[in-house]
């Protein structure tokens, strides 16, 4: 019997909780999702995983609150102490996340993918951009309304923006206790974007609306300028986006400087094609690895399981929802004092979540209207939706630090 006794203590067995089973239904499922579904899956499965092995009892892989890592006299563990104390997820942690590092690094790939060609061409696009990041300014307001902290509150507001490593690093910076279910939010309902956005746009677009076809305006009313010389526009845009972003709002500087710098290194061509493959490559995979599993890490079921996490849930999506009718709503108020019309659709585009909401809108267009290819002119929109919510969240932090 002391044999048995030993071997039963040995296991997990009886730390097993019913919070625990929670936690681990929560993760297969997003694991479904990710691997079956296909939602998102190069971060929703490291992240899903994450959250396993946070709640595999007397795994110690689960991020431990901030508050432990303070020794007394108000001294903070180094990484070498927090590593022989709390495990290996704890140093990933608190020196790559913590330090804000990794959504940066993964900004620089991002912008190695971008063209800003579709943008330059229609700048006027760009304005719904803007626009859509109304949802995170309104969810900001109701969450201080209903008891979140205005820091809470952006953190959560963030969401709207429809971009996963700026909701991480706004997170990190004034909310860092909510970074687990803001993430998982935040990636969650970008995977539902096919969802979401024919939901919302069915509700407040009308079907003569979804047939306006871009071309046949363009044909009407063809533009009165034109970009001749688009390679060197390119290679300037970045250079002046950022000095300009530098100057207005500083703090959107970590993300949006390192999305453009990755732009730029990607347009320059061939002398620095090097760097833009390593960005967009092996950093680019490497950062997205470790971001997921620390992220995910942070779910224990202390954190997860609580009233704010269910604000959190409700309120990104309102947020996704808002963001979305707030871009529609745009282009139907630039109709009604315009002669060439604007497919609604392309306001619907103005999150940050690229190219997938594009390539939903442009499906929505061509259920209506088979030959209504509206691709490139949401893509204009959507690109700078990213610009746009990286310098929300450059808003937000500047305020609220």
């Amino acid at each position: 019997m002391d044999i048995l006794s030993e071997l039963f203590n040995m296991t997990a067995l009886g730390e097993i909780t019913y919070q625990t089973l929670i936690m681990w239904a929560i993760s297969f499922v997003l694991l479904y999702l990710g691997i079956k579904k296909g939602y998102e899956p190069l971060l929703l499965i490291p992240i899903a995983f994450g959250v396993l092995l946070a709640n595999f009892p007397g795994g110690q892989m689960g991020v431990v609150n901030p508050d432990l890592i303070e020794l007394e006299g108000h001294r903070y563990m180094n990484l070498f102490e927090i590593a022989h104390d709390y495990g290996i997820m704890n140093y990933l942690y608190y020196s790559l996340i913590k330090t804000g590092l990794l959504p940066p690094i993964i900004f620089m790939g991002v912008g190695v993918l971008t063209d800003f060609g579709p943008m330059l061409r229609n700048l006027k696009l760009a304005l719904f951009g803007a626009a859509a990041q109304i949802g995170i300014f309104a969810i900001l307001l109701g969450a201080v309304a209903v008891g979140f902290t205005p820091k809470e509150a952006a953190s959560l507001g963030i969401i709207g923006g429809a971009d996963g490593p700026t909701a991480i690093y706004t997170t990190i910076k004034l909310a860092p206790h909510l970074l687990g279910p803001i993430a998982i939010a935040a990636y969650s309902y970008m995977a539902l974007v096919p969802v979401i956005i024919p939901l919302v746009a069915k509700l407040f677009i009308t079907k003569k609306e979804f047939t306006i076809n871009m071309k046949q305006m363009e044909k009407q009313y063809p533009a009165k300028y034109e970009i001749k010389n688009m390679k060197a526009a390119k290679i300037i845009f970045p250079i002046a986006l950022g000095t300009l972003a530098a100057v207005l709002v500083p703090s959107s500087v970590p993300l949006l400087g390192m999305l453009l710098f990755g732009n730029l290194i990607k347009e320059v061509g061939s002398s620095t094609s090097r760097l833009a493959d390593a960005a967009q490559g092996p950093i680019m995979n490497t950062a997205t690895i470790f971001l997921g599993l620390t992220v995910g890490a942070t779910m224990t079921a202390e954190v997860f399981l609580s009233a704010k996490t269910l604000g959190i849930v409700v309120g990104g999506f309102v947020a996704f929802a808002i963001s979305i009718a707030g871009g529609i709503f745009a282009v139907k108020l630039v109709n009604l004092f315009s002669k060439k019309k604007i497919n609604p659709l392309i306001g619907a585009t103005g999150l940050s979540a690229v190219p997938m909401a594009s390539r939903v809108a442009n499906e929505l267009a061509l259920k209506y209207d088979k030959k209504n290819h509206i691709l490139q002119y949401c893509m204009a929109s959507n690109i700078s939706g990213v610009i746009g919510s990286a310098v929300a969240a450059g808003v937000l932090i500047s305020f609220l630090m």
